[in-house]
């Protein structure tokens, strides 16, 4: 790990700051969304290899749908262990601590997703997704709602996590083969497509 790594991490943690304390939801999406377009192009530490890199012009987003926010009750679940192996950081153990259910009936539901602890030093929430546009329009792994241990954390209180699809961006491996990201597991998977969130630009990163 390096200094310039800290810092990537500190402007991420930042950006989802800004995002909770912004006066609307739509408000703060912007900002993050903004935030990331400078990170990925200029960071040390961006995730884009070399040539996408020097063609890089922005991320591709959905446009934002508010019916895609929701303040999810996390539902008990039974417990369940996962061991993700992982190419620099070993086997990263998940442990379910519940569920949260997205949506009711009509274009904005989504389904029940499995929510995760991720252990390591200090541990934090990981939502992961994979839905029906994925291979497609989004990565074929999924993307991520919340990883709290590097900073995705749009907010909540102790029983409601605040979940906001909008929000949905690609682990780093979609952008290298170099990178090595956790994916979404059977329980984190709806047919549902979700047209929110980053997208993927024609013919993919790599």
């Amino acid at each position: 790990m390096t200094l310039t790594l800290l810092g990537w991490r500190r402007d991420v943690a930042a950006l989802y700051a800004a995002a909770r304390a912004a006066g609307d939801p739509e408000t703060g999406w912007r900002t993050w969304r903004d935030g990331r377009d400078e990170l990925f192009a200029g960071h040390p530490d961006s995730p884009l290899g070399e040539s996408a890199r020097a063609a890089f012009t922005g991320l591709p987003y959905a446009g934002y749908d508010p019916a895609l926010r929701f303040e999810a009750v996390l539902e008990p679940a039974g417990p369940r262990r996962l061991e993700v192996p992982t190419a620099d950081d070993g086997t990263v153990p998940l442990d379910r601590i519940g569920t949260v259910t997205l949506g009711g009936q009509g274009h904005d539901h989504v389904g029940r997703l499995d929510v995760w602890w991720l252990g390591g030093y200090g541990g934090g929430v990981f939502l992961p997704l994979r839905d029906g546009t994925a291979g497609t329009t989004t990565y074929g792994g999924g993307r991520y709602l919340l990883d709290t241990i590097k900073g995705a954390d749009l907010g909540g209180d102790g029983s409601r996590l605040v979940v906001d699809l909008n929000f949905a961006y690609h682990p780093s491996c979609t952008y290298d083969p170099g990178w090595s990201c956790p994916l979404a597991p059977e329980g984190n998977r709806v047919p549902t497509p979700v047209a929110a969130g980053e997208q993927l630009p024609p013919g993919g990163w790599y």
